[in-house]
């Protein structure tokens, strides 16, 4: 059954006006809202992106060792699945231990920095490089490992420095 034609030709026309119309200022306007929303939106992730790299490039910044604190450095590929679980493990271990007593680094080696680092104390990835405030190596735990065995290790680590 075929459906009857509209009654009020002059709807239909201000309909169809409106479609090939330029828009409208109050339509314009009515926009407003979704724009501001996405450039917040926008914003806000840029922000956490700027904060995300820069934190990764600190973690990465192995020049601290030896400065009088001692520093637990991952040895750390970050396509390997038992490095990840290592590091994951080790920040977990680190929540617990007050803050400034230990630092932790991460050697990624598949950087220039990382991988020299890497070959200059014989290690491979999923590493944990234990070194005293002096910059002395003292200690490595190699593979998987969890949070508690590291948290004890930590801790021993701190006391042989105090």
């Amino acid at each position: 059954m075929a459906k009857p034609k509209s009654k009020n030709k002059r709807k239909q026309a201000q309909a169809e006006a409106a479609k090939t119309a330029p828009p409208t200022r109050r339509n314009l306007l009515g926009y407003v809202p979704y724009v501001i929303g996405g450039a917040v939106l926008l914003g806000g992730a840029g922000v956490w992106g700027v904060s995300a790299v820069q934190a990764d490039l600190a973690e990465q910044d192995l020049s601290i060792i030896g400065d009088g604190v001692p520093t637990i450095v991952q040895v750390h590929d970050p396509t390997c699945p038992i490095c990840t679980a290592l590091q994951k493990e080790a920040r977990a271990a680190l929540a617990d231990i007050d803050d400034g007593a230990l630092i932790y680094r991460v050697a990624n080696i598949t950087s220039n920095t990382g991988s020299v680092f890497a070959n200059m104390h014989g290690s491979s990835h999923a590493t944990l490089l234990f070194f005293d405030g002096a910059g002395n190596l003292t200690q490595r735990v190699q593979g998987a490992t969890d949070r508690a065995d590291l948290y004890d290790a930590f801790m021993a680590h701190l006391d042989r420095e105090s």
